[in-house]
């Protein structure tokens, strides 16, 4: 597996890509352009500086997250086409800086959703936390939450811009039916497909996160069931998944190691956290030990060696921990010490098989 960080670029993130160097076994940088607004093209003098900035430290930068799509696009709205067609010119101008993945998500208004970002847990760190009784008030109060927490950082996904017209995205939404948005994300892969296949950039996407419907609006990839339509629906080796193990653990009833083995060919992008289940529906992130939570993390890693997967991963959320100030989920310490622990699981793997070839 090729292990990446997720960083938010210069003056947008506490952690320094010379932090990163000393976190052993990482080669890429999993960034994004987070100044711009869904729909806006990414000009290549823009790439062109993040490159600038990671060359110094050779990483890579293969994997690009948070390629936002614009609400038109979602809802078959007015500019879909033209929307579209920004899309593919970014393809095109990430295409020259060799990005091979492009993580994604097609989810209504509300990007990940947590209700509490900063939720204490038994050791004294704080995690990311979802209260489910929360989710059936009003969406406004948990956006200006979210938003008042931002600290000056952008959120992709909770664009201020955005945030400020919820009436109007609700009343866009309202008659977009989960068979509608369905649609309307094979509209936008089957123009995308032919640009994907020249330009050799996988189109990965994200699982709605949590993985059930949330303030009357639909969700897709929530299931095995959502995986299989999609892939079958467009079977092309350019239309890929990004497997959050969180995401998808989020909901009891998915089997992310399952997952993995089924489709471990189409998973351009792995997220690997851990989730912590209360008996209520609330969930809790918690560290990347599996016994700490509920994600079946050990399993989930052994699925992708004994698939043999040599594909991108990143640790996904972290605890904020040793009075670190960052980002909610996304803080220095936490991370490196997940990164260390899948090392960990991953050499050993590689221990016992070697030691089977050799007793063949």
């Amino acid at each position: 597996m090729k292990m990446g960080f997720r960083w938010f670029g210069e003056g947008n993130d506490s952690i320094k890509l010379s932090d990163i160097k000393q976190i052993p076994g990482v080669t890429s940088i999993v960034w994004s352009l987070h100044h711009k607004l869904p729909g806006e093209v990414w000009e290549t003098d823009e790439i062109a500086q993040v490159q600038k900035q990671l060359a110094p430290y050779e990483f890579d930068m293969d994997v690009v997250e948070s390629v936002n799509i614009h609400d038109d696009i979602k809802t078959a709205g007015p500019g879909r086409d033209q929307y579209i067609a920004n899309y593919i010119q970014t393809i095109k101008n990430l295409s020259t800086f060799g990005v091979k993945v492009i993580c994604y998500n097609f989810m209504p208004i509300f990007d990940w959703t947590r209700t509490d970002l900063f939720f204490p847990l038994e050791d004294g760190s704080t995690a990311l936390y979802y209260e489910k009784e929360k989710i059936l008030d009003d969406p406004k109060q948990m956006a200006e939450y979210i938003l008042s927490m931002q600290g000056g950082m952008t959120f992709p996904g909770w664009e201020p811009e955005r945030m400020e017209r919820l009436d109007e995205l609700f009343a866009a939404y309202k008659n977009v039916s989960k068979e509608q948005l369905w649609a309307n994300l094979i509209y936008f892969l089957q123009a995308l497909m032919p640009t994907c296949r020249e330009c050799g950039i996988k189109m990965a996407i994200h699982p709605d996160d949590p993985p059930w419907d949330i303030f009357g609006l639909p969700r897709l990839i929530v299931d095995e069931a959502a995986i299989d339509r999609l892939i079958c629906t467009i079977d092309d080796p350019h239309n890929c998944l990004t497997l959050c193990s969180g995401s998808f653990s989020a909901s009891p009833k998915n089997n992310v190691a399952d997952m993995v083995r089924k489709y471990c060919s189409r998973i351009a992008f792995a997220h690997i956290r851990n989730v912590r289940h209360f008996p209520n529906g609330d969930f809790s992130e918690v560290s990347h030990r599996d016994c700490d939570g509920d994600s079946g993390i050990l399993d989930i890693v052994k699925a992708y060696h004994d698939c043999g997967y040599e594909g991108y991963v990143r640790p996904d959320h972290g605890r904020h921990i040793w009075n670190e100030k960052c980002r909610p989920g996304y803080g220095l310490y936490d991370r490196a010490l997940g990164i260390m622990y899948l090392w960990g699981v991953w050499d050993m793997l590689d221990k016992l098989k070697q030691a089977e070839q050799v007793n063949v």
